[in-house]
């Protein structure tokens, strides 16, 4: 692996490990191998950006590292689990309690309002109270800037909004690992960065956040960049945490590895 930058990862926690994780799909009497063999270990508070050309297999790697997509061969470890092992039902349980998802596609429910949006997903949550769930409903609905839309439709707000709401619903439940899949291909360069801006704000409060992405915004809000080639982790960059006042240097040498990835 093409490694640039150092990191000490003995003080930090891990969240979840891949070993030798594998997908491959039979197509016209071909074995298509979407990851090969893939080693990977993800570790609390940070934010994981996963870059590679299309079709390099990196929403297959989220899917199968969160367990909604099942691997082929190999392990997806996670309190001392094996995801891929496990049956629908406790899937469902993971995904409803220590898992989050953002995607492209907001899917949200139409004849839902935002706050409904945000709080249906919490109610799902049998330890905590309906007045609880309601209570963080309206402390994100402020955080992510849409309070003031809170009981419109998704399709009476902008992209952008709908987004926001997506996070909020994503984090309703306080996840262990949020995963996040192109969550700013959708959106205007305003939106995009409002988005960028809440999710590096939950990255410092210290949310875990694995995403893939192929917008350089995006993946400047990372304090670690993976590069996917051909279904396997062929680079690895580690960066600072993010600062505003350092993206021009920040972009630069993001650049720099991209080019040496032969981005």
């Amino acid at each position: 692996m093409f490694l640039y930058g150092e990191r000490n990862y003995e003080m930090k926690e891990k969240i979840l490990s891949a070993e030798d994780l594998s997908k491959s799909f039979a197509h016209n009497g071909k074995q298509l191998h979407i990851l090969s063999h893939i080693d990977l270990d993800l570790y609390e508070g940070d934010f994981t950006v996963i870059m590679g050309a299309s079709g390099s297999g990196k929403s297959t790697l989220l899917y199968a590292l969160s367990g909604m997509d099942r691997a082929t061969a190999g392990k997806v470890i996670y309190k001392d689990m094996d995801i891929v092992k496990l049956n629908e039902k406790k899937l469902t349980e993971l995904r409803h309690g220590d898992f989050g998802f953002v995607f492209q596609q907001m899917h949200l429910i139409g004849n839902l309002s935002l706050f409904e949006n945000i709080a249906v997903p919490g109610y799902l949550n049998k330890e905590v109270t309906a007045r609880e769930v309601d209570a963080r409903t309206e402390e994100l609905l402020i955080k992510m800037g849409i309070e003031s839309v809170k009981t419109h439709m998704p399709s009476q707000v902008s992209g952008g909004e709908q987004q926001r709401c997506a996070i909020a619903r994503a984090v309703i439940h306080s996840p262990k690992l949020l995963f996040a899949d192109e969550p700013t291909g959708a959106l205007n360069r305003r939106n995009t960065t409002e988005v960028l801006n809440l999710l590096t704000e939950l990255n410092k409060a210290g949310q875990s956040i694995l995403m893939v992405t192929h917008d350089m915004r995006a993946a400047l809000r990372a304090d670690r960049l993976l590069y996917l080639e051909d279904g396997r982790i062929t680079g690895e960059l580690t960066l600072p945490p993010y600062k505003k006042e350092d993206e021009k240097s920040r972009d630069a040498q993001v650049n720099a590895w991209l080019s040496s990835m032969e981005w």
